[in-house]
């Protein structure tokens, strides 16, 4: 099964984001824009997982702590690509965020998985390969308190990408 771990939020944080996503499409000739039932801000990309592997993320997740923490989007950007760029919503600075970040994933290769090497730069994605006139800009902030975070499985149903959280922990 394919996992990751993100922080999954809150229903008028989505529908601020499906905004900016409209906003964007609009002013795209191309792209692939995520479902708003799936935005969220990945921590931890884990890839294809046996169930042992399945186990010992969960083991990760029980023991890790953190507190709530607010979470503020304020930016439209971009990751250039050839063929698209992906467009993102940005995340304010966050000390408690990158903490969590560094707490979770020093654990999980500690538990033996392989994590990539870059710099964390927390985002969500709202579209892919998206050709556009539009420009990256600062948005008026907006947000959440995270207060859990979840490990999600990733598949697809009759063709519609979809995320299921199998395992959560709560602060």
């Amino acid at each position: 099964m394919r996992l990751f771990i993100a922080i999954n939020l809150k229903e008028a944080t989505r529908n601020a984001l499906a905004s900016l996503q409209k906003g964007l499409r609009q002013n795209a000739t191309r792209g692939y824009f995520s479902d708003p039932e799936n935005l969220h801000l990945t921590l931890a990309f884990l890839g294809e997982c046996d169930p042992a592997e399945g186990s010992a993320v969960r083991t990760v997740l029980s023991a890790l702590r953190f507190a709530s923490f607010p979470l503020e989007i304020n930016r439209l950007g971009r990751f250039r690509r050839e063929g698209g760029e992906i467009w993102w919503a940005g995340i304010a600075e966050s000390e408690p965020l990158h903490t969590l970040w560094r707490d979770l994933t020093k654990e999980l290769r500690t538990a033996g998985f392989h994590l990539e090497a870059r710099k964390f730069t927390p985002h969500i994605t709202l579209a892919r390969e998206v050709v556009t006139t539009e420009k990256e800009r600062t948005v008026p902030p907006f947000g959440e308190t995270v207060t859990q975070i979840e490990l999600m499985k990733s598949e697809r149903i009759e063709g519609k990408l979809t995320y299921t959280a199998i395992a959560s922990i709560h602060r």
